[in-house]
C-alpha cells in the first residue's frame, strides 16, 4: 500500500502519466470533449486510426484545462502587467491575488496547475507521437495529425518557459515514471530549440485550412513559430515565417464588435483558438472564465480577476471602437472586460472561445519585426500597424518614424488590441521593459507603491509540488 501512494504521488506531482490516461472523444465536430470516457491500458490502444483521432482530440481537450486556456495561461500572462489587475487580491485563496502582487510563492494553485495541465498534456502529445507511425491510416491524415500534436507540444513548451524559465524537457512516451527523476531542468534555450523543431515540422505537415473547425491548421503554426523568433529576438527569421501567413486568408473583422460574439466563433480574425460550448455534456465543456473575470457583485460567484485597470481603459481614445467593443465600464467605475460573454444561465458554463492567436497580432509582430530588425524598416513597420489602427476607427495614419517612438506606438497598440487575453505581460519581458514599466506604474498607482520587482520576478516559482517529488529541481532565484 505505501508503494501504491508513492507512485501516485510521483504521478500527481510529476504530470507524467504512465501507463494509463484518460482518453478523451469528441462529442461534435465543433466541440472537443474533455468528458472521460473510457480508461484503457496503453499497451493496447492507440492502434488504429478511430483511436488516434480520439486521442488528438484529447490533446485539445487538454488545452480546456484550468491551468491551460481555462484560465491559468490568460491570467499568468496578465495579471502581474499593468493591464488588469485582481479586484479582490484574497479571493481564491489569494492565489491571484499573489500575481498581481508579485507576492507568488511555491505553494500557488495557479501556478501548479499551470505546471500540472501543461505537462499531462505534453505527455499525451508524446503518446499519440509515438504510436502514430506504426498505425495504418491515410498518409495526408496521419501527416495532419503529427502537425496538429506537433503544434500542441510546441505550444505548451512555449508557455511553459515563458511562466518559469528553465523547465524539465521531455520529448518521448513516459512509461516509467522514475525515468525522469534527477533529470532537474532543461536550459531554456534547449526548450527553445525543441520548440522551433517542433514547429517547423509542423510547418512542414499541417494543411493550409483546418479539417474541423477549431483545429490548428498552417497559419497557426507559422504564427507561433514567428512569436518564437520574435521572442528570441530573431527579427528576419520572424518576418519570413510571419509573411507567410498573409496571403492564408485571414482578416481583420470590420467591426471590433464581432470578434469575440459567441455567435461568431472561429472567424477570420481567429488564427487559433481553444474551443469551449455551453449546454454541452452536462455543462462540462463550458469555460469558468467569464465568471472569474466578471466584477464583484455582477455576476453569481464573480471573481473579480484579470479586470482592466481604469489607466488601461483611459488609453483609448473616444473614437476607438474597442473602447466598448472590448472593454465596458460598470455604474460603479470598475472596468471590465466584454470578450468573455455570459452565454448560460450559469456562468462557470461559458462558451466564449479563448483566443490564443489573432490576425492582429500577425500584423503587430509583423510592425515590430521591421522597426527591429537590422534593415530596420519603418515604412512596413507603419504599413501594418495603421492596418490595426483602421480597423479601430482611428483613421490618422502613424507619423512616428523614430525607433523608440515607433516602439511605444507599436506596444500602445498591443496593449488596446489584446487586453486580458494573455499577452501584456510576455509583452513587456519580451522587450526588456517588465521592470522599468512595472516600477514606474507601482509608484503612481495607490495600494502598489511598495512594491518593487527585479529581474528575478520575470520567472514564476515552480511549484513546491514538483520541487518535492524531484529533489533535482532547483527553485528559481529569489523564491523560497
Amino acid at each position: 500500500m505505501m508503494m501504491k501512494k508513492k507512485y501516485v504521488y510521483k504521478w500527481l506531482t510529476l504530470s507524467f502519466l504512465s501507463f494509463t490516461l484518460i482518453l478523451f472523444a469528441a462529442c461534435s465536430e465543433n466541440v472537443l470533449d474533455l468528458v472521460p470516457v473510457t480508461q484503457r491500458t496503453l499497451t493496447n490502444f492507440y492502434n488504429n486510426e478511430a483511436q488516434i483521432d480520439a486521442g488528438v482530440n484529447g490533446a485539445y481537450g487538454l488545452l480546456q484545462r484550468q491551468g491551460q486556456y481555462g484560465s491559468g495561461l490568460i491570467v499568468l500572462g496578465e495579471i502581474p502587467s499593468d493591464n488588469t489587475y485582481s479586484e479582490v487580491p484574497a479571493n481564491d485563496g489569494g492565489n491571484y491575488g499573489q500575481l498581481d502582487l508579485f507576492s507568488s510563492i511555491a505553494l500557488n494553485t495557479v501556478l501548479d496547475s499551470a505546471w500540472t495541465h501543461a505537462y499531462r498534456g505534453i505527455q499525451q502529445c508524446n503518446v499519440i507521437l509515438n504510436r502514430i507511425p506504426a498505425v495504418e491510416m491515410d498518409e495526408t491524415v496521419k501527416n495532419h495529425r503529427r502537425g496538429e500534436i506537433l503544434f500542441i507540444r510546441a505550444l505548451s513548451y512555449f508557455n511553459l518557459v515563458r511562466v518559469f524559465g528553465d523547465v524539465p524537457l521531455v520529448v518521448h512516451e513516459t512509461t516509467d515514471v522514475n525515468a525522469y527523476f534527477g533529470q532537474g531542468r532543461t536550459p531554456r534555450a534547449e526548450v527553445y530549440r525543441q520548440i522551433l523543431s517542433d514547429l517547423a515540422e509542423s510547418v512542414a505537415l499541417l494543411p493550409q485550412a483546418p479539417d474541423r473547425p477549431g483545429r490548428v491548421a498552417l497559419g497557426a503554426a507559422l504564427t507561433l513559430q514567428g512569436k518564437v523568433y520574435l521572442t528570441l529576438k530573431r527579427y528576419d527569421e520572424a518576418i519570413a515565417a510571419l509573411n507567410q501567413v498573409l496571403p492564408l486568408g485571414y482578416v481583420l473583422l470590420p467591426d471590433p464588435e464581432a470578434v469575440f460574439d459567441p455567435a461568431n466563433k472561429n472567424n477570420q480574425e481567429m488564427v487559433f483558438s481553444v474551443q469551449f460550448a455551453s449546454g454541452v455534456n452536462g455543462n462540462t465543456e463550458g469555460s469558468s472564465a467569464f465568471q472569474l473575470f466578471s466584477p464583484s457583485g455582477s455576476v453569481g460567484g464573480a471573481k473579480g480577476h484579470n479586470l482592466p485597470t481604469r489607466e488601461m481603459y483611459q488609453l483609448y481614445s473616444q473614437q476607438d471602437r474597442r473602447r466598448q467593443a472590448y472593454v465596458a465600464v460598470r455604474n460603479n467605475g470598475v472596468v471590465f472586460s466584454r470578450k468573455f460573454r455570459q452565454t448560460s444561465i450559469d456562468p462557470v458554463d461559458g462558451g466564449s472561445h479563448v483566443a490564443v492567436l489573432r490576425y492582429p497580432d500577425v500584423l503587430l509582430m509583423l510592425a515590430e519585426c521591421y522597426n527591429e530588425a537590422p534593415n530596420r524598416n519603418p515604412t512596413r513597420a507603419m504599413e501594418y500597424l495603421d492596418m490595426v489602427r483602421t480597423r479601430a476607427g482611428l483613421t490618422s495614419p502613424t507619423t512616428t518614424v523614430g525607433q523608440a517612438a515607433l516602439r511605444d506606438a507599436i506596444s500602445l497598440e498591443r496593449r488596446l488590441e489584446f487586453v486580458g487575453e494573455g499577452h501584456r505581460w510576455f509583452d513587456l519581458i519580451r522587450t526588456d521593459q517588465a521592470v522599468e514599466v512595472m516600477n514606474a506604474y507601482f509608484e503612481r498607482t495607490p495600494g502598489y507603491q511598495t512594491i518593487r520587482i527585479n529581474e528575478n520576478h520575470l520567472v514564476q516559482p515552480i511549484p513546491q509540488s514538483q520541487i518535492n517529488a524531484d529533489p533535482a529541481t532547483i527553485q528559481n532565484i529569489g523564491y523560497n
